[in-house]
């Protein structure tokens, strides 16, 4: 009877370490042989007209025979219709001035150390491979035996895909790879006996929690103020409706950062408190994810 009394701050400590706890094992699981396995960290830069844009984020990890290095450079495409440069002849429309460049490639269609030694014979100094699509976001350290000492790293389709699409749109990506943090599997015997016990525990709570009436947390109802404050935020901000011979429809000028086209008579523009304004359609969807400027970061309900 002692367990129905379980408070709802209690229950929810329990379930976020159970929750830890299940990924911490689901990260050790890929790697049989119990080696550590490296997060990687991408900073990545482009340029839309005359704004810089920059993205921090931990959204990759170190192949298993990859060098654990600080590496950057220009981000190349394989040449051709084709990305997961599997074709030995495979070449990359590497820019004339870089110095160092990265290349990036679809997963799929071959091994990991033959794409990888693909680029490294063109001269790249690392290696980023997208995951297949269908994939998300999910990664996993790559087995490259014989690749010698590039370095190469794994990251989500989508995170893939975005950067495909920037650089076949013309913009240029540069990318800054960093080490980030270890994930240490733990020995195999006792992974499927805790797996065990940690999917029984969470089956347990799922079942009690769909039992017991739920009562919002306040961090439960702090997410819903902080959502309808920024809804009242954006219905607040300044509208334009563009028309000939307003100075936003210069090409040269501006150009929406959120959906890289440029402005046209007849658009709909917001207006944020710091003067950056962006097509409505595009930057209401990023302000209720985000709540900052995608240009200058400036929080919306600080302002």
């Amino acid at each position: 009877m002692s367990l129905l009394r379980i408070t709802p701050s209690i229950h929810s400590s329990v379930s976020s370490r159970l929750w830890r706890l299940s990924v911490f094992l689901l990260l050790s699981l890929p790697d049989s042989k119990g080696k550590a396995i490296w997060t990687a960290h991408l900073n990545i830069t482009f340029q839309v007209g005359n704004q810089s844009i920059s993205e921090l984020g931990e959204s990759g990890v170190f192949g298993n025979h990859s060098p654990l290095e600080r590496v950057s450079g220009v981000v190349v495409l394989p040449e051709g219709w084709n990305q997961n440069a599997c074709n030995p002849m495979t070449n990359f429309s590497r820019p004339e001035r870089a110095d160092s460049w990265l290349a990036l490639i679809e997963g799929g269609g071959c091994t990991f150390t033959h794409k990888i030694n693909v680029a490294a014979e063109k001269g790249a100094n690392g290696v980023i491979i997208y995951n297949y699509p269908g994939t998300g976001n999910r990664v996993f350290p790559m087995s490259h035996q014989g690749t010698e000492n590039i370095v190469a790293v794994m990251i989500g389709n989508l995170k893939g895909m975005e950067l495909l699409h920037l650089i076949q749109k013309g913009v240029c990506v540069t990318i800054i790879i960093e080490v980030g943090r270890m994930h240490m599997p733990w020995l195999s015997h006792y992974v499927i006996s805790l797996f065990t016990f940690a999917a029984a525990t969470v089956a347990y709570l799922f079942l009690y929690c769909a039992w017991r009436p739920r009562v919002p947390n306040s961090s439960t109802r702090r997410r819903r103020q902080i959502k309808a404050d920024v809804k009242k935020a954006i219905g607040q901000l300044q509208l334009q409706v563009l028309k000939e011979g307003d100075k936003e429809l210069d090409p040269d000028e501006n150009s929406c950062v959120v959906c890289f086209d440029i402005y046209k008579p007849q658009d709909v523009v917001c207006i944020l408190a710091c003067k950056h304004f962006f097509h409505k359609a595009c930057v209401d969807p990023w302000l209720l994810a985000h709540r900052t400027c995608p240009i200058c970061k400036c929080h919306i309900l600080k302002t």
